[in-house]
């Protein structure tokens, strides 16, 4: 009877060490890593995973504890389908608990390993493409680089991608609005870089810049039998935080057991933020800057003149090159600048290949043929690449002086990320979006006002130039205040332009939109709508300092109190740092009544 107490005693002590062994292993950070998990707020955990392929527990996605269990069970066993189809999982219960496992063994790995010979990684950076909202803050990839990788051989290197697929027969509305819900599955994907280069470079006119990243040889293997293990999992795709590079950093940071990239994104992950994070952690180099053809075909239209320009618009439409005058100097340029125009042509418009190709491959005969060296300089490196400029969340404390109201102290918070006047350097030129602007403020009785809250507010200034007939447009959709008889009423609206711009959108710009506005609120008994114009004048005076005047006014089809609309702004931003501002405004507003307002306002960029 001794001996059988003793006996049960050794087992049930060897059961509690075992329960508080496998306990303590679920809930390590790097098991929490390879399983996607996340905390709530009740103290339980998520995985962000979402296919039920991806769990050897039925309970896998809630449970981290029954997911290893689960794992050891199946890695235990005689099968070794399991830890091929999870080599990362193994391999690191191995290495750090269970050592007495056997060697992994996966022929398939080992071919995929060796096909894929790596040695690097490359963070890739396509900047933001604002005709796309799911690229409208940009987007980041990986390029996995070879042990026998060389500048003329990287096209041919693969990419890591992390993409949502969407329904083909969704328009752009639905598009949007289903990635803003997680309505799409998305998964990572390994492809030739040279297909996102044309994707991003060539069919979106994309500038792209290349991060080399400091891992080691060990830690990319790391990365990649995780990836291995992603061929089964999808995710629900959110554009705006469980996003390409947040899912990246979820993927990067299996490389060493302390990191935790994602800590910070539990609202958004905009992409340029997530490459900063990799910055603050030591992981980038000084980037490349690859031009898109767009802005490559934009450079060589700035050094040419307008005789040029037509006839190299003519030798791409076909004319022969000797119906014109020219010496192989004078020849060198036109045939140059007519190759890339019509390469451009053939991947934005989607020109058919069987009449393109004879006529680029004519046009590069004729080109071989001259001696003479290109005139063209390359296009010149932007000064500050997108992981040195400003961070996208705002706050700011704001001073209102109103001529007819009292004086009124606040705050505003934007979430995201970038507006016209907020300092330039790592964005793109033109290029706005605000996503979720809010003002609140005070006035000297304690009394409380919500002064606007942009749901989004967007604008694209693409300029006219000699080349491209390009189309400018905005969308604002919110609640402000305007002013009445009595007070400043609010009112929840939707407007957008549509028109033109012209200029430099790095220097003076200028543009002209059509108009239309839906209004409602305390001011008319009924929903208003109203047809109008905006105009704008935008001056970068130098790269601390940024000026714009606008306009804008609509006639008001149904507005009882009033038919018409006006509204002048003065602004004057200037950058005292990267992530600190000033910025004053002057604005006029005038619709049942008239309102003059000076507005001074200091940002915080985090």
């Amino acid at each position: 009877m001794f001996k059988f107490l003793i006996v049960a005693a050794l087992f049930l002590s060897s059961c509690a060490y075992s329960a508080t062994k496998t306990h303590n292993i679920a809930f390590n950070p790097y098991w929490l890593k390879l399983g996607h998990y996340q905390p709530s707020i009740f103290g339980s955990y998520e995985s962000e995973v979402d296919s039920h392929t991806f769990f050897l527990s039925v309970n896998g996605k809630f449970d981290p504890h029954a997911e290893l269990l689960a794992s050891i069970a199946a890695f235990e066993s005689e099968n070794n389908d399991v830890a091929c189809q999870f080599p990362a999982r193994y391999q690191w219960l191995k290495k750090s608990f269970y050592s007495e496992w056997p060697e992994l063994s996966c022929p398939d790995i080992e071919q995929w390993q060796q096909l894929i010979n790596p040695k690097g990684m490359t963070l890739v950076f396509p900047t933001a493409f604002m005709n796309d909202p799911a690229s409208m803050f940009g987007h980041t990839l990986l390029r996995i680089d070879s042990k026998d990788q060389t500048r003329s051989r990287e096209l041919i290197a693969f990419a890591v991608n992390f993409a949502a697929e969407p329904d083909a027969t969704d328009n752009a509305a639905l598009y949007a609005l289903k990635g803003l819900i997680g309505q799409y599955p998305g998964k990572f994907s390994l492809m030739p870089y040279y297909r996102k280069v044309r994707e991003y470079n060539d069919l979106e006119s994309r500038d792209m810049w290349e991060y080399k990243l400091a891992f080691s040889e060990l830690e990319i293997q790391r990365i990649l039998l995780h990836l291995w293990e992603l061929q089964w999992a999808t995710f629900d795709y959110f554009f705006i935080d469980e996003n390409c590079s947040y899912q990246l950093l979820a993927l990067l940071q299996l490389a060493r057991d302390d990191l935790n990239l994602t800590q910070g994104f539990s609202s958004h992950a905009i992409p340029s933020d997530t490459v900063k994070v990799l910055g603050e952690y030591g992981f980038l180099s000084t980037p490349r800057y690859r031009p898109a053809s767009g802005t490559m075909l934009i450079n060589f239209e700035s050094q040419l003149t307008d005789e040029q320009i037509e006839i190299a618009r003519q030798l791409k439409d076909g004319k022969p090159l000797g119906t014109f005058s020219l010496t192989a100097e004078q020849a060198v340029p036109v045939l140059e600048m007519a190759y890339e125009w019509l390469n451009y042509q053939y991947y934005d418009q989607g020109l058919a290949r069987e009449a393109i190709a004879p006529r680029l491959t004519a046009l590069l005969h004729q080109r071989s043929k001259l001696l003479s060296p290109s005139t063209f300089t390359k296009p010149v490196t932007p000064r500050i690449s997108p992981d040195k400029g400003h961070d996208s969340s705002r706050f700011g404390m704001v001073f209102n002086n109103f001529k007819y109201s009292e004086n009124r102290y606040g705050f505003n918070y934007r979430m995201a990320y970038h507006d016209l006047l907020d300092n330039a350097g790592g964005f793109i030129p033109g290029a706005q979006i605000n996503f979720f602007d809010i003002e609140g403020d005070l006035d000297s009785d304690g009394n409380a006002y919500l002064e606007h809250v942009y749901l989004i507010d967007a604008m694209s200034l693409a300029p006219d130039n000699r080349l491209f007939d390009s189309w400018s447009w905005n969308v604002r959709v919110g609640f402000d205040r305007i002013p009445t008889s009595n007070k400043r009423k609010g009112r929840t609206f939707i407007q957008g332009g549509y028109g033109k711009s012209f200029g430099d959108a790095s220097g003076f710009q200028s543009y002209f939109l059509a108009s239309s506005l839906l209004q409602a609120g305390e001011f008319t008994d009924s929903a208003s709508v109203g047809l109008g114009t905006e105009f704008g004048l935008i001056w970068q005076a130098s790269d601390a300092q940024k000026l714009a005047l606008t306009a804008q006014g609509f006639w008001l089809a149904n507005d009882a109190n009033t038919n018409h609309q006006i509204e002048f702004a003065a602004h004057w931003q200037v950058a005292v740092a990267q992530n600190w501002g000033v910025r004053s405004s002057y604005v006029f507003q005038n619709q049942q009544s008239t309102e003059q307002q000076l507005k001074l306002q200091l940002f915080h960029y985090f």
